[in-house]
């Protein structure tokens, strides 16, 4: 009864957007209780629209670090000339157009957990100031000269198979084990059609309440074997 009990109170305040309960998502629920334990990076593995950014959140939620921010990052949103100065800031005049000084995503991160997704964007040059942030915990600002010794915790996530991309030279393989001590998989819903009566459900509560529903043929449409 009390794990049960535990159980429920981490879902409510882990998992609270993350809509599922067939056996593939269970089991996915209990792996980010497990990494949520831990201080180790994740990486977060799934198609386009499985819930990468949601699960890196439930994560840190579930973590020592759930009171300190989340800072969560596109870096196949950046372009490759901006990244370095995105992701760890700049000093006053290091380039035209810097006015002042600047605060890049690790250090607004600091404390708690930065999530790299779309890691496997990330092109060669960054993947190795990457990989020293995360060896020394320090980040040297664009322009500046002195290290800045930084705590936090690192999540990442891609659509793309890192390992392919090791072998064929375009990823890091000490980057790729360096961020690869867990890895959470995320299934598609065509693998979990079970819980899309919930999804609906869900989604539904959130337009428009209680009022709205869907029909009995429309759900037999979406999930017909359900």
């Amino acid at each position: 009864r009390e794990n049960e009990e535990l159980r429920e109170r981490l879902k409510a305040r882990c998992f609270n957007n993350i809509v599922g309960d067939s056996p593939p998502m269970r089991e996915v629920f209990e792996l980010i209780a497990r990494a949520g334990a831990t201080e180790d990076c994740v990486v977060v593995f799934g198609e386009s629209g499985t819930g990468k950014e949601l699960a890196a959140r439930a994560v840190h939620e579930c973590s020592a670090r759930c009171d300190k921010p989340f800072i969560a990052v596109n870096c196949g949103a950046i372009p490759m000339s901006l990244m370095e100065s995105e992701l760890f800031g700049y000093e006053k005049g290091a380039f035209t157009g810097a006015a002042g000084t600047r605060k890049g995503y690790f250090e607004v991160a600091d404390g708690g957990t930065i999530f790299l997704d779309e890691i496997g964007e990330m092109p060669l040059t960054m993947q190795v100031k990457l990989l020293r942030a995360l060896q020394e915990h320090e980040i040297t600002r664009v322009g500046g000269s002195r290290p800045i010794q930084l705590d936090f915790r690192l999540i990442t996530a891609t659509n793309r198979d890192l390992a392919a991309m090791m072998s064929e030279g375009s990823f890091r393989e000490d980057l790729y084990y360096r961020i690869n001590p867990m890895t959470l998989n995320l299934p598609p819903l065509s693998e979990r059609v079970e819980d899309i009566p919930l999804i609906v459900r869900d989604v539904l509560n959130r337009m428009g309440g209680e009022g709205v529903r869907c029909t009995e043929s429309a759900m037999n449409a979406l999930a017909p074997t359900c």
